[in-house]
C-alpha cells in the first residue's frame, strides 16, 4: 500500500478506517478530547460542596451539637447552561453542568468514593459564582467502558428562580 508524503501514514481505500474506529474505541483519548472541548468552549471552574468527615471521638458531633462542617473543592474543567428556557413560576430553574471526566475521576478517587455517583449524590451542592445549586441528576457519557464526561442536571433555589 502507498504511504501519504504529507503524514507517512497508509493511505488506500481498504482498511483505512480502522486506525479511526481505534481512536473513537480508545477512551483516553475520548477523555482527552472532552477535557480539550470544555476547555475550548470557554470551560470554567466551579465548587462541589462536600460534607466534611465527622470526627469519631468528638462529643459534641455524637449529640449533634456540632455545627455540620463542608469543604469545598473545584471541579475544572466545566461548562454550564441552561437546561430549560422556559421558567415556571413556583418551580426552580434547571441548569446543566458539563463535567471532564478525567476530573471527577481525579475527585472520586481523592475523596475515597466507589463511584462518581455516588459522590455526587453525596454531595451538598455546586457553588456557582456565589449561588449554590441543588444536584438533581447526574449521567455519565462513556466510550470504551470509561467514563469521559458527566452531565449533571442542577436545581437553582425557588427563590432566586423567581
Amino acid at each position: 500500500m502507498p504511504r501519504c508524503r504529507l503524514c507517512c501514514g497508509l493511505t488506500g481505500p481498504k482498511g483505512s478506517g480502522d486506525a479511526m474506529a481505534d481512536l473513537l474505541n480508545n477512551s483516553d483519548a475520548a477523555l482527552r478530547l472532552a477535557e480539550t472541548l470544555l476547555r475550548g468552549i470557554g470551560g470554567r471552574s466551579v465548587l462541589l460542596r462536600m460534607p466534611a468527615m465527622a470526627s469519631a471521638g468528638d462529643v459534641t458531633e455524637q449529640l449533634g451539637l456540632a455545627q455540620p462542617q463542608f469543604q469545598d473543592v473545584e471541579l475544572a474543567p466545566v461548562v454550564f447552561r441552561s437546561a430549560r428556557a422556559k421558567v415556571v413560576e413556583g418551580k426552580a430553574t434547571q441548569w446543566e453542568l458539563l463535567v471532564s471526566g478525567r476530573a471527577v475521576q481525579t475527585l472520586t478517587g481523592s475523596l475515597g468514593f466507589a463511584a462518581a455517583e455516588s459522590m455526587f449524590a453525596a454531595a451538598f451542592g455546586v457553588l456557582i459564582d456565589g449561588v449554590l445549586m441543588t444536584v438533581a441528576s447526574a449521567t455519565a457519557a462513556e466510550a470504551g467502558g470509561a467514563a469521559y464526561l458527566y452531565r449533571l442536571v442542577l436545581r437553582a433555589p425557588v427563590a432566586q428562580a423567581v
